[in-house]
């Protein structure tokens, strides 16, 4: 079975980069937007970064315009807006779709190995989060409402 070291992505920046870089580590992955209810959770995400970054937990960031049309910006635009507004520091990819056809190979892997309720697979919404294990195993998907620091129990249990 397929693992999260199998995709890669585009850095905001425009650098090809493999998941497989961050092997060994706990992920915690989240489709971002800039203009939605729930962007004040990059607050949160990069609150618990900070705080776990050094015992091995490494969030990874990826902007998706598909929800309401909640981050139209260019990549480097959705970048200048975290770091300016937020103080985001993990890193971030570029722009993706996160459902359909053209849905990034990463978040079909994740859907697929963390279903959302009903076991429905569609990311509902932005700021939906995938947690992943040192070993590349998807371990939980929460909601767009759940807030960073209500997963922080779990993060600790992996590291």
């Amino acid at each position: 079975m397929a693992s999260v070291y199998d995709y890669s992505g585009k850095t905001i920046t425009g650098h090809d980069k493999p998941i497989a870089d961050y092997k060994g580590q706990v992920l915690l992955i989240v489709n971002t937007a800039s203009k939605c209810g729930f962007t004040p959770q990059f607050k949160g995400l990069e609150a618990i970064y900070e705080k776990y970054k050094d015992k091995g937990l490494m969030v990874l960031g990826f902007p998706c315009n598909q929800f309401l049309n909640q981050d139209p910006g260019s990549d480097a635009q959705i970048s200048e807006f975290c770091e300016l507004n937020y103080g985001v520091t993990f890193p971030m990819f570029a722009k993706i779709d996160v459902n359909g056809d053209d849905a990034h190979p990463l978040f079909k892997h994740l859907t697929s190995a963390a279903p959302g309720l009903l076991g429905i697979k569609a990311v509902k919404w932005n700021f939906t989060k995938f947690l992943v294990d040192r070993n590349g195993k998807v371990i939980s998907r929460y909601a767009p409402a759940t807030k960073p620091e209500d997963i922080a129990a779990d993060i600790e249990r992996l590291l």
